[in-house]
């Protein structure tokens, strides 16, 4: 194996574990209480995956690089609404980082898994888009459903 090789397979199970433990911290939302350790693995291996994936070569802007930037801003008020307590702040943010995790996913999935491969060789066809909005309105529907639990 190579060195790129290693670090890539690193990153996938960093993200994988992100991925995770993100669906039990929003599956968290739900309930009455919230699980600091699996919030600080969700949120430190998220981190890490948005940092190591700018250490992949290096080939323009590209969609990944974009969500890169966003997630790693978007961890600002991920963290002070989690340190602080603010629940509604931690939910939303947390989805979101969540959701571009999956997106990521998915993209990845279709581009390196022979049988999803064969359906979108390019990652832009619809099948892509489609599986992409049903994570947005599943991960939606957990971060709405966590917020109105909240409120109760």
């Amino acid at each position: 194996m190579t060195g790129l090789q290693i670090f890539t397979l690193i990153h996938v199970l960093i993200s994988l574990i992100g991925i995770a433990t993100g669906f039990l911290v929003l599956f968290g939302f739900l309930g009455n209480s919230q699980n600091r350790s699996l919030n600080l693995l969700f949120l430190s291996t998220t981190a890490l995956t948005s940092i190591t994936g700018f250490f992949f070569p290096f080939h323009g802007v590209t969609p990944a690089i974009v969500v890169g930037i966003i997630s790693l801003v978007l961890f600002i008020p991920a963290i002070w609404g989690y340190q602080k307590g603010y629940r509604k702040t931690y939910i939303i943010t947390a989805s979101i980082l969540q959701f571009f995790n999956v997106m990521v996913l998915v993209i990845q999935s279709f581009m390196k898994i022979p049988p999803l491969h064969q359906f979108a060789p390019t990652g832009k066809e619809p099948i892509v888009a489609i599986f992409q909005l049903l994570s947005l309105l599943f991960i939606g529907a957990l971060a709405t459903l966590g917020i109105r639990h909240r409120a109760q």
